[in-house]
């Protein structure tokens, strides 16, 4: 299938790693032109020469900007003036129990996870209407609907984001712009494998023991029974962000592996 992306500018918000790395490599494969983005020169240099090489696409570059910095961001913007494709993926997670959760903490989480969406989706969205084409994609997650009581920092800006990508749609109407969300499930990106790798270890576990222990304590409704891996995201992802998702605005996307038992 033609995903109809040659002619379009992507920029996929941290990914030089994880779901934002197979994203933009997928985006990449498909012909378009990508930007990558993560904190450290080097980290985004090294990406970008592996999807370059991944994709055989040489229409690949990268910009670095930490999201903490409201600088940092309008310095991003100054540079990438318009897309026809934003991804915002970049976030943070930390498992904390609530008690420990302090206003810095939930601050930060906002500022990194919530405003870094919605301060490039501010610069790109008004650009996007002008042109009469364009995509907005969060990249939400299932403990959106089912907060994890272990990360409710993390679920509530994950929440958020759901409600800012369907305010936006509402604003598109009559054009041929969209803004969705796509919730992944549990996903084995960099730093889940981490986390995983590191329960292994002091639990005196192999990770497949631990995932299977995950998936029955942690995520019993998964049907899967397992994680994602990053490219199954991206496939769903990279489908929304073409021209042949025209019909899906405003939507909530699942890719969780049946973990939400609702049916809508």
């Amino acid at each position: 299938m033609d995903l109809q992306l040659q002619n379009k500018k992507a920029l996929v918000t941290g990914s030089t790693a994880g779901i934002g790395y197979a994203i933009a490599l997928q985006l990449a494969k498909e012909g378009a032109e990508v930007i990558v983005n993560g904190r450290t020169t080097e980290r985004v240099d090294k990406a970008v020469a592996q999807i370059k090489t991944e994709s055989a696409n040489d229409k690949v570059s990268g910009i670095t900007a930490d999201f903490k910095s409201l600088e940092s961001i309008n310095n991003l913007i100054s540079q990438l003036p318009q897309v026809d494709i934003l991804i915002n993926n970049v976030a943070i997670f930390e498992p904390k129990a609530f008690v420990d959760i302090t206003d810095e903490d939930w601050l930060r989480f906002y500022e990194i996870n919530v405003m870094s969406g919605i301060r490039l989706s501010r610069a790109y969205f008004p650009k996007m209407l002008a042109v009469g084409w364009g995509r907005i994609i969060f990249i939400s997650s299932e403990s959106a609907v089912q907060i994890p009581e272990e990360m409710i920092h993390y679920g509530m800006t994950k929440t958020a984001q759901l409600a800012i990508a369907r305010g936006l749609a509402e604003l598109t109407k009559g054009t041929e712009v969209t803004v969705n969300s796509v919730l992944p499930g549990p996903t084995m990106s960099e730093g889940v494998g981490g986390f995983i790798e590191n329960l292994a270890k002091d639990q005196n576990k192999t990770m497949a023991e631990v995932e299977a222990d995950f998936f029955k304590t942690v995520r019993p409704t998964s049907i899967i029974q397992r994680f994602l891996n990053t490219s199954e995201v991206a496939n769903m992802v990279t489908y929304l962000a073409s021209p042949l998702a025209s019909a899906t605005n405003g939507a909530a996307v699942r890719a969780e592996g049946g973990l939400l038992k609702g049916i809508v």
